[in-house]
Parts: C-alpha cells; sequence; structure tokens
C-alpha cells in the first residue's frame, strides 16, 4: 500500500468530476445547446485537465520511487479542471446566448 494518500484523492474526485464533466458535455451535445453556448468548449478543457490530472496521480501511485512533481502537477491539473468547470456552468447557466 502507498504511504501517498493525497494522489489517492487527487485521483478520486479527479476521474468522479471528469465523469460529471462528460455528462455536461454529452448533454449538451444531445439537446443542441452546444452550438449555442461556449459552455461545452470550457467542458472540454476542463476534461482535459481532469483527464491529465487522472493519469499523473496514478503514475505516482504506481511507480515505486517518489514522484513529488508528478503529484504536484496533478494538483494544479486537478485545481485547473475544478475551476474550468465552474466557468463552464456558470456560463451554461448565465451566458444563454454567447
Amino acid at each position: 500500500m502507498s504511504d501517498k494518500p493525497t494522489t489517492h484523492h487527487i485521483l478520486a474526485s479527479a476521474s468522479n468530476l471528469l465523469a460529471i464533466t462528460l455528462v455536461i458535455i454529452a448533454g449538451l451535445h444531445v439537446t443542441g445547446r452546444a452550438a449555442r453556448t461556449i459552455a461545452d468548449e470550457i467542458a472540454w478543457l476542463s476534461a482535459l485537465c481532469f483527464t491529465a490530472s487522472c493519469w499523473l496521480s496514478y503514475l505516482s501511485i504506481r511507480t515505486d520511487r517518489d514522484m513529488p512533481r508528478a503529484e504536484r502537477v496533478a494538483d494544479v491539473a486537478f485545481m485547473g479542471g475544478l475551476s474550468l468547470l465552474t466557468v463552464a456552468v456558470f456560463a451554461l447557466a448565465f451566458l444563454r446566448g454567447i
């Protein structure tokens, strides 16, 4: 068992938020609202950040050597994805025509 508790939390949270982001993107495309808002483009950027966070945190867990840089970058990618997801939701809620 790894002694990297932060990495485990990043991986679990990032993977859950990645799924939520992909549901938002799919919902926008199914309803036809993707062309009328920038929310799906922002959500795609968020999904890329969460994917990078998942990959880096998983890599940090699976390697035998200590990888503080990968863990830091995973944390930064997670916070970027979280921020972008928040912006996408606000864009969807308040910027209907943009």
